[in-house]
């Protein structure tokens, strides 16, 4: 008996586009947990640093975190109307759905939210799950408890994310991924890194998909 394949999606960046709403509201509040904003010509360092790295430079410790992401959460829900699919992603996941792949959505973003957003653009029936890591230091912690939680093995499993933190994790996780052209971080960065798969557009993602399942 053949066993189900699962692909794990990033959220923002991968299949939407919240960071820049997000890091506006960050900025707006701030001064208000006595951290530092951080300026436009920072905002690269938001993909390609480590999350401790992050909190010690604009001086965010771990309890302001916690206050942070539930005041961020809060405020995107209210805009989340107003977010748009990634162009043809829509299109990339029935394929995907056709093929019999089961797709699920790993997020930092509130699952609420994301359920949400899933809802208003007719996206529900494209997944199987959303599953909110609570791991603010290791996606690759989140990984290892969706896993287990799902009662999956690693091999069937593929993750798509558009940082390198997302390839990091699953690396660490032992979990090969497509990393995506589209999101926050330059192809060009993921071709130095040796990322298992990249696909330039959505249209590319089955085939990466396929390929790694081959492997």
């Amino acid at each position: 008996m053949t066993k189900d394949r699962y692909v794990i999606f990033d959220f923002d960046g991968t299949l939407v586009n919240t960071t820049d709403l997000a890091l506006s509201i960050y900025n707006r509040v701030a001064t208000t947990y006595r951290c530092k904003p951080i300026p436009p010509e920072d905002r690269h360092l938001l993909f390609s640093t480590k999350l401790k790295e992050l909190m010690d430079r604009f001086k965010v410790n771990s309890f302001k975190l916690f206050l942070l992401q539930f005041r961020i959460r809060k405020e995107l829900r209210k805009h989340i109307e107003d977010f748009k699919p990634v162009a043809h992603i829509e299109a990339a996941l029935t394929q995907l759905k056709e093929a019999g792949y089961k797709c699920g959505i790993l997020t930092s973003n509130a699952k609420k939210n994301v359920e949400h957003f899933l809802d208003i653009k007719g996206l529900s029936g494209l997944f199987d799950f959303v599953y909110q890591s609570k791991h603010f230091f290791g996606k690759d912690l989140a990984l290892h408890q969706l896993i287990k939680l799902e009662k999956l093995k690693k091999e069937q499993v593929v993750y798509v994310g558009d940082e390198i933190r997302d390839l990091v994790a699953s690396q660490k996780a032992g979990i090969p991924m497509v990393a995506v052209g589209w999101g926050f971080t330059p192809p060009s960065v993921f071709e130095k890194q040796t990322a298992d798969k990249l696909a330039y557009s959505p249209a590319e993602l089955k085939l990466c998909i396929d390929e790694l399942f081959r492997l």
